[in-house]
């Protein structure tokens, strides 16, 4: 080893790596691994925290019990007494009077008029040492107002039908993700005397995730049908309020559209206009009532039934198509029977066959094909996917016509297809023309 002046030369690293009693070689799995369990643990916590306030928090209002009940609202008093007291109790009378008057109901006293109201629902108060400005709603007991109102008959109601209110404000689309007064409004509804039977989630729980925006632009039968079974109801309503601010503090103007089916049909539109923050109460609850008098209408114009599409593969069936495949049944019986009695006719012995007289021979009766109509739903990307599709059903041997009962561009639409035989023969007759086809209880979807 070469000498230098101040000591033998060497290296100081190698000196330090050779000799050093702490040195020892790096075990990185070592240490990653506390560090992964660590990182594991933290993003478990944060999913399970995230899920967790997808479906809690203060999100739900439970609708009121509907009943059939007489409902008059929006009676506005001002009047004054001797103190507090008195002037409520003369606002009060004074609203039962208006809304008698409202019902057109026959003049009778006061006293008699208060015993038919039931409640008094104060939707604003205002309360002065004599002085009492008030806007109320006197519900009456039907059972008791209805001797002098006339007794209403018994009105056919729609089937159950899912209500999901949708409000737009700043081009945000909010359902039951939180509470809003939209939500508020319907869920306070008194909609028992309504045609229309109501299905009002509260919006707790599992209902702001089943139920949003995304749900609406659906096509599909098979979600719909999911959801629909989850509440027992037969369809949609979408009641829509839309509102724009015109300013901070200014007027609001509301508007209002009303859509139902999976297939997000349009039937009316309207707006109303609240000059403040504080009359937007009011003005929805005006908006429900309105709605209601358009779903009602749209009921007793035949628009509200419940789409057919919904219920393939379900238990209960159309009455018309009901009869139609009984009457197919019938007919195949018959077939059958038929064709048993002609075997067992050519099996006979020959001595018991010449021994009968012979039968004056007749034509053997042709039996003729049972038209039906049965519901195709076919998948519609383009207005021509749908006119190639009806084409070849159209070409389809045994088809005597077939026309678009429910049109979903991008999504899937609904065909009738007229057709002599069962529903059977014409998925086979659909299968030979190339389609690939999927068969319910009473239906068929199509697709190529």
């Amino acid at each position: 080893m070469p000498v230098w002046a101040k000591g033998p030369k060497f290296s100081p690293m190698a000196h330090s790596i050779a000799h050093s009693p702490f040195a020892r070689p790096i075990n990185f799995r070592a240490l990653l691994q506390p560090l992964l369990v660590l990182a594991a643990l933290c993003v478990a916590v944060m999913a399970g925290r995230v899920l967790d306030a997808q479906v809690a928090g203060d999100r739900g209002i439970a609708p009121v019990t509907s009943s059939s009940d007489i409902d008059v609202g929006g009676i506005k008093v001002d009047v004054r007494g001797d103190n507090a007291e008195d002037a409520r109790e003369t606002g009060w009378r004074k609203a039962q009077r208006e809304a008698w008057a409202k019902l057109n109901g026959p003049s009778l006293s006061d006293s008699q008029i208060s015993s038919m109201v039931s409640a008094i629902v104060i939707e604003q108060e205002s309360i002065g040492p004599r002085r009492y400005i008030a806007t109320l709603g006197v519900i009456f007991d039907r059972a008791r107002a209805g001797r002098y109102l006339g007794g209403s008959r018994e009105r056919a109601r729609s089937a159950p039908m899912l209500l999901v209110p949708v409000t737009i404000t700043a081009g945000t689309e909010l359902i039951y993700e939180q509470r809003n007064p939209w939500q508020r409004a319907w869920a306070e509804y008194q909609a028992g005397s309504s045609r229309i039977n109501y299905v009002r989630p509260s919006g707790a729980g599992g209902d702001s995730l089943l139920l949003t925006s995304g749900q609406l632009g659906r096509r599909s039968r098979i979600w719909w049908r999911n959801i629909l079974d989850q509440f027992d109801t037969a369809d949609v309503l979408i009641p829509v309020a839309r509102f724009d601010y015109q300013w901070p503090g200014g007027p609001i103007k509301g508007t209002f559209t009303a859509r139902y089916g999976p297939d997000n049909n349009f039937l009316e539109s309207f707006t109303l206009t609240a000059r403040n923050s504080q009359e937007v109460p009011q003005m929805m609850t005006e908006a429900v009532a309105k709605f209601d008098s358009i779903f009602v209408a749209a009921l007793t114009e035949g628009k509200l039934r419940p789409d057919p599409t919904l219920s393939l593969g379900g238990a209960a069936a159309d009455p018309a198509l009901q009869r139609l495949i009984e009457i197919g049944r019938a007919a195949q019986a018959q077939e059958r029977a038929d064709a048993a009695a002609a075997r067992a006719e050519r099996t006979r012995e020959p001595s018991e066959t010449a021994s009968e007289p012979a039968a004056t021979p007749t034509a053997a009766p042709t039996a003729a094909a049972v038209v039906s109509s049965y519901v195709v739903q076919f998948a519609s990307p383009d207005a021509g996917a749908i006119d190639a599709t009806l084409a070849a059903v159209r070409a389809t041997p045994g088809v005597r016509g077939a026309a678009t009962s429910s049109l979903a561009i991008g999504g899937t639409s609904v065909m009738s297809v007229t057709y002599g035989g069962s529903l059977g023969e014409l998925a086979g007759a659909l299968r030979a023309r190339g389609f690939t086809v999927t068969q319910g209880s009473n239906a068929l979807a199509i697709s190529r």
